[in-house]
């Protein structure tokens, strides 16, 4: 049976040391503030982004919530991400994705301030990671790192296979195992042969957006499963891109769904809140 990496207890710690954080910059006088920006009502989102809130009044930092209708048009949100830009006492900005469909996407990423883009995806911050200079990082592969080096997997010279190849997850997930010095395949849906590929990784780290894709045969013995996959069912039920049972019997250890990953992604976004106030 698989060892649980248990996400909840580790982003616990991490928002514990973050908090002492904040409190010894506010001594030095410097306070942080994020700015979260939500388009629309989408339920989802709306429980991220009170997530999100909570998670900044428990380390200790402001938060400044934005709730437009759906309608509000590109050049509205444009406008207010410039005010925000200029506004020296925010520190991070983030706009709760997905946006309704008549904004684009890449435009309203790229209009944030590189120094104030908190949630990693800006061409300039991605640029960063794949030069290997400070910069800020995607949120969950961050905390993928986190899960692992808390955990004590040993990440040197291990065979990762990422599956999925998401400007958020895969491909910062695998430049930042290349950091780490990990040998790096990334598979996606033209990949020929994924079992095997799969059937080789000492760490697998999933995020298809495929509910219970991944099955036990997939699974390497004694392999590290990280799932990043979310999906509910009808009775509500929560499950991941990997089937929790069948993999469980041949990993060393697993990360479950929920529980997991997910806290893990609402840490390492504080973690680049409060890297934001010492900038």
């Amino acid at each position: 049976m698989a060892q649980i990496i248990d996400g909840k207890k580790i982003s616990a710690e991490i928002k514990e040391e973050l908090k002492e954080q904040t409190a010894h910059l506010k001594e030095a006088g410097v306070e942080g503030t994020l700015a979260v920006i939500q388009v629309g009502d989408d339920p989802a989102s709306g429980v991220y982004v009170r997530n999100k809130k909570k998670a900044c009044e428990y380390i200790g930092i402001h938060s400044k919530a934005f709730e437009l209708p759906e309608s509000t048009t590109q050049g509205e949100l444009l406008h207010l991400i410039s005010d925000l830009n200029a506004d020296e006492s925010v520190n991070g900005i983030l706009v709760q994705l997905p946006v309704p469909d008549h904004i684009d996407e890449k435009t309203i990423i790229n209009a944030i301030s590189p120094d104030k883009d908190v949630d990693g995806f800006h061409p300039e911050s991605v640029g960063s990671l794949t030069i290997g200079q400070p910069g800020f990082v995607s949120c969950t592969p961050a905390g993928i790192i986190e899960l692992l080096k808390r955990s004590q997997v040993e990440i040197d010279g291990k065979h990762c296979v990422i599956v999925g190849r998401s400007n958020i997850v895969g491909k910062p997930m695998a430049l930042l195992m290349l950091r780490e010095n990990a040998t790096v395949t990334v598979t996606h849906s033209h990949t020929k042969n994924l079992k095997e590929i799969c059937s080789q990784a000492d760490i697998l780290i999933v995020a298809i957006g495929k509910k219970e894709f991944i099955t036990g045969d997939y699974v390497k013995e004694g392999a590290v499963v990280i799932d990043v996959g979310i999906h509910r069912d009808e009775n509500n039920k929560l499950s991941g891109d990997v089937k929790y049972e069948e993999a469980e019997r041949k990993a060393s250890m697993i990360t479950p769904v929920p529980g997991g990953v997910g806290p893990m992604t609402i840490a390492m976004l504080m973690h680049n809140c409060v890297e934001a106030m010492m900038r």
